[in-house]
């Protein structure tokens, strides 16, 4: 059975959450601050996590960047009071999978969790011996490896799912608003830097100049394109 961790201080908020997702069939767990929730995600190993940004002592940003810095990729959807574009711009850079503001709709709640396990689920079903080359990047789809110069490069997951669609492009230029529906699942909701903030961090890691890349190039007012020769 699908297992999601509710990471949420408001204990009555967090009951609700797991009476509803319950219903859905999934198994849940709950947690009602910060550390309690990162410790139950490295033991438990659950399918995906709903986070609360606000949490009493270490803060849903920290949990978040601990997971994604010790390389777990679980999808992580944020549901958050905080609803300015630099809160989601952080949420995003931080490594979150989907971000969700409170007052929230129960059925949008649903339909945005069962929509990032589709996409965990159809990624985790890559052929683990495929491999995309490009300049000295190296990239394994089924076990998520990216590697420079022979050396392992740590992605977060929505950079990962990023270059994987540029990858699939081969060279061909894609729209941003292509990208956000692609690699976040939906479109003009979604804050408009989102695709730069990650590009910019994909060049960092895999350009020798990232001022002056080489293979993650932008096409001025359509988008981006990556150059494999």
């Amino acid at each position: 059975m699908t297992r999601i961790l509710i990471v949420e201080d408001n204990e009555d908020l967090a009951r609700g959450l797991a009476n509803n997702l319950e219903i859905e069939g999934f198994e849940t767990e709950t947690a009602l601050d910060g550390s309690t929730g990162l410790a139950r995600a490295r033991e438990s190993s659950p399918d995906l996590v709903i986070l609360d940004l606000m949490l009493p002592g270490m803060d849903g940003y920290r949990v978040l960047s601990t997971l994604r810095d010790e390389g777990d990729t679980v999808p992580v959807l944020v549901l958050t009071a905080r609803t300015t574009e630099q809160d989601k711009v952080r949420g995003f850079r931080e490594g979150c999978d989907d971000y969700v503001t409170k007052p929230f709709g129960l059925l949008e709640l649903i339909g945005r969790v069962n929509a990032l396990l589709r996409r965990a689920a159809k990624s985790n079903g890559r052929d683990p011996a495929a491999t995309f080359r490009f300049g000295d990047v190296e990239i394994v789809p089924g076990t998520h490896d990216v590697m420079r110069d022979g050396k392992p490069v740590l992605l977060r997951p929505k950079e990962f799912e990023l270059l994987m669609a540029l990858v699939r492009r081969r060279g061909n230029v894609v729209g941003r608003l292509e990208l956000l529906r692609e690699v976040w699942g939906y479109g003009s909701d979604v804050v408009s830097r989102t695709v730069d903030t990650h590009v910019g961090e994909l060049r960092r890691k895999l350009e020798q100049d990232p001022a002056q890349p080489k293979h993650i190039l932008t096409v001025r007012k359509t988008g981006y394109r990556l150059n494999v020769s």
